[in-house]
């Protein structure tokens, strides 16, 4: 009887061992992934600001800055309040770089301020900006010396992540022609198809692709490469919030502005090699409690901005609309003003960012309602010309001229527009670049003259003009 108890007992000493080596081989790593943030690090609303995102990764996912843990980004990280903008980003790399970010994709917006701009916030950044689809035109290289990496290898737990980046064919459009047009935006299967064998150099035990490209057409790209064992896929560009396979790879989308972040937890046994199962949620959020240190660093930069950005500029009875037609119409109106001598004035709906609300307009308001530092172009084009722009552009916004049924007019004196007529039209430098597909301007005014005026001036200068103040606000 000792004899057998013995032996069972012996057995279970084994199989207890063995259930102990087999747990001590498996590594639970969480992912936290995020997008388009634009510089929100005060939040668009209370509870949605960089410092509450922190403190909520703590609480709710358990996050430690030494835990199992991969913090990542689809792109499009600044341009967008003026705390960022004003900074061209440094402001926002700080505050990422506070929040433990691994890498980021190179979103269509980094490139705002020019490649010298995005080579300074690549080298302040203590991660990554990766995309495996940027090379420059005259060698077909990658661009390493912008600081853009096509890919990273990042270790956590044991586990070896290669992590690669993709960037959206439409940032030639997307973004100032001009500041990317030395470089090629190749396709994503072809792009990632090269990249990968060097990854592999590295020893991977999980693929993961980070990227500034739409669901839309993430889906695609994911079906027709289900070989190349990519575990997931994060997307960005589109502002979507999204958790889902796809065959066997799972897509993120983390939403936009830190209003959201989507996760995903990896289980990998390294005894095997084998990545065991992937969980997956999109997560919206608002979460009152903030995280002291990265609510310090956006209180520093909003100290170091208040001064310049909280110049009083108007005052607004009630909230408008960035798609209110008075207001775009007054923007473009008021570029007539700076230049009686043109005819006509063209802006993009996209160039106009956010609601205004009402109460005080600062020049803050102003750098996040326009953001971008486009200059006002003066063309002299014909007629023909102009409504070719018209009619193929994206969106424009137009001052000087009316449409009555199917024929133009000129405001200015009520006569039609006529095609072989040469018109003085003022543009924003990314359209006459050749932004939302209006290269047609330049075409036929390559030497065009560039007055300097930044794009939100005129219409600054029309509010303050107005005199508006809390007993006499304006509306629109």
């Amino acid at each position: 009887m000792l004899k057998v108890f013995t032996i069972l007992l012996l057995s279970l000493v084994m199989v207890s061992c063995a259930l102990f080596e087999s747990s001590s081989t498996i590594r639970q790593i969480t992912l936290l992934y995020t997008n388009d943030e634009h510089g929100w690090m005060q939040g668009m609303e209370s509870g949605q600001g960089a410092a509450n995102l922190y403190a909520l990764w703590q609480s709710q996912e358990g996050y430690t800055k030494e835990g199992p843990f991969l913090i990542l980004s689809g792109g499009d990280n600044w341009t967008g309040p003026a705390i960022s903008t004003w900074s061209q980003g440094e402001s926002m790399v700080e505050v990422m770089n506070a929040m433990n970010y691994d890498a980021s994709a190179v979103g269509n917006h980094e490139f705002d301020f020019g490649l010298e701009a995005l080579k300074l916030r690549t080298k302040q950044a203590d991660y990554p900006y990766l995309s495996a689809n940027i090379r420059w035109k005259a060698n077909g290289r990658v661009a390493s010396d912008l600081g853009i990496l096509p890919f990273t290898i990042k270790t956590v737990d044991d586990v070896r992540f290669g992590i690669i980046g993709l960037t959206t064919l439409d940032t030639p459009f997307a973004t100032n022609p001009t500041h990317v047009a030395a470089l090629n935006f190749i396709d994503y299967e072809q792009s990632l198809r090269e990249t990968l064998p060097y990854v592999e150099e590295n020893d991977p035990d999980i693929l993961l692709v980070i990227s500034h490209v739409c669901v839309s057409e993430l889906e695609p790209l994911i079906n027709n490469i289900q070989d190349l064992n990519i575990a997931l896929v994060g997307a960005g560009h589109c502002n979507e919030l999204v958790a889902r396979r796809i065959g066997d790879t799972v897509l993120l989308g983390g939403g936009y502005h830190f209003t959201a972040y989507a996760s995903a937890r990896f289980i990998f046994d390294t005894a095997s090699s084998e990545l065991l199962e992937i969980t997956y949620q999109a997560n919206d959020y608002r979460h009152e409690p903030v995280d002291d240190s990265i609510k310090n660093l956006v209180l520093n930069w909003s100290g170091q901005m208040e001064a310049i950005l909280s110049e009083k500029i108007a005052w607004l009875a009630e909230p408008v609309s960035s798609r209110s037609n008075n207001l775009r119409q007054q923007i473009v109106d008021s570029w007539l003003e700076v230049d009686p001598s043109a005819d006509i004035a063209i802006t993009n709906a996209g160039g106009i960012r956010i609601d205004l609300p009402a109460g005080l307009i600062d020049v803050g308001t102003l750098v996040a309602l326009m953001p971008f530092d486009n200059t006002i172009i003066a063309a002299t084009i014909s007629g023909a010309v102009l409504l070719q722009a018209i009619e193929e552009g994206g969106r424009p916004i137009i001052g000087g001229l009316t449409r009555i049924d199917e024929e133009w007019l000129l405001t200015q004196n009520g006569e039609p527009l006529i095609p072989d007529q040469e018109y003085r039209v003022l543009i924003n430098s990314f359209m006459y670049a050749g932004g939302d597909n209006f290269g047609v301007v330049a075409q036929a005014d390559p030497d065009a003259f560039d007055t300097g005026i930044n794009y939100r001036q005129p219409f600054q200068d029309w509010l303050k003009r107005q005199a508006s103040s809390s007993n006499r606000p304006l509306e629109f």
